[in-house]
């Protein structure tokens, strides 16, 4: 049967609306509040809510032009229901409740961390089970996807997501916000000490993860050392990167930083594969906007090869949080007959999404 599924994400800061057919993408639009927010360092919750409620009317008309489909031809209507920050995720809810209720179309809530890995299914064949690691601003997940809809949770972060981690060291070096993407570029330029940074919370027998240790780590090296020089202007949204011997030692730290966020990682992933219940673990699946860190997409490309699995990840473009996720999720969802009624309740960060 031929669906029309519409996707709606805005769990966090991006407002991104798109449509997928019978499991292929039709059209997305999305809008970043990226600038908005960088003049903070972090996101705040009620100006992203209020973005949100600006950007969706609008987005949702564009998408619907640009990819010449009638609002009529929609079957189902996917919406991000958690976790992330309630209220973008109410404004998401309620629009998505609205058109389904003005259009008589299905409505389907999305697990937005569900979504993040099932998106690779855009671009590559899902294949069950896989081992599914998560990484993101908020969240740090290993689980077993043994369907679009069980996926038990084997390890999260205590504390500090890895995305996180990067972002509020690149903070304490004067990069931008959102840090990891600078980190990672200049990473490329320096060379990695082993030994600078600790890999943390890997001496015991769990899955779980914690980063604020890291975090620390690099503020009381800073504390010793100095900064190396890089100064970023909010106003201007400029960074002044320092040269010579100045960039040299930023390039080397950024590097030691990005060994020490990935080789915790893989040491946790490994673990996992080597834990009782994984031998029929068909595929390596990575996930979340810490996906696009060049060192982590290869480590754990290498991992999968090590271990004869099948390697999974999205294109960079879908590692984000991006309306298409959500979309492909709800489509997944639809055709095994799962909807939703119209009580349908948002899960802020925190709680767990039924």
């Amino acid at each position: 049967m031929s669906l029309l599924c519409l996707g709606i994400e805005t769990s966090c800061d991006d407002t991104s609306l798109a449509l997928v057919k019978d499991g292929r993408l039709v059209g997305q639009a999305t809008s970043s509040q990226v600038e908005l927010h960088a003049l903070f360092g972090g996101v705040v919750p009620e100006m992203a809510s209020r973005e949100h409620a600006r950007l969706i009317g609008p987005l949702c008309d564009k998408l619907f032009y640009d990819a010449g489909v009638s609002p009529d031809a929609v079957d189902v209507v996917a919406v991000a229901r958690g976790p992330g920050l309630l209220g973008s995720l109410l404004v998401g809810v309620a629009f998505a409740k609205a058109f389904t209720l003005g259009r008589g179309t299905r409505l389907v809530g999305v697990n937005h961390l569900h979504a993040h890995l099932l998106a690779v299914g855009l671009e590559q064949e899902l294949c069950f089970p896989a081992l599914g690691l998560l990484v993101s601003g908020g969240h740090t997940h290993l689980c077993r996807m043994e369907s679009p809809v069980v996926m038990p949770v084997l390890g999260r972060t205590l504390d500090d997501a890895a995305g996180e981690a990067f972002d509020k060291a690149g903070k304490m070096l004067g990069l931008p916000y959102p840090a990891g993407r600078h980190i990672d570029e200049l990473a490329n330029e320096g060379r990695a000490s082993a030994n600078l940074f600790p890999r943390p919370y890997l001496d015991n027998d769990t899955l779980d993860f914690s980063f604020s240790g890291l975090k620390t780590a690099m503020s009381v090296y800073l504390a010793a050392h100095g900064k190396p020089g890089a100064n970023w202007d909010p106003a201007s949204g400029e960074t002044i990167l320092p040269q010579g011997e100045a960039r040299a030692t930023l390039a080397d730290l950024c590097a030691s930083y990005r060994l020490a966020v990935v080789e915790t990682l893989i040491a946790k992933t490994r673990k996992a594969l080597e834990s009782g219940g994984m031998g029929d673990i068909a595929a390596l699946a990575l996930a979340g906007g810490v996906a696009s860190n060049s060192l982590l997409r290869q480590s754990m490309r290498d991992l999968a090869a090590r271990f004869g699995k099948r390697f999974l990840a999205p294109s960079p473009a879908l590692c984000t949080d991006n309306g298409a996720m959500i979309a492909y999720a709800g489509w997944l969802l639809a055709r095994q007959g799962l909807c939703h009624s119209l009580d349908l309740e948002a899960i802020p960060r925190g709680r767990t999404v039924p």
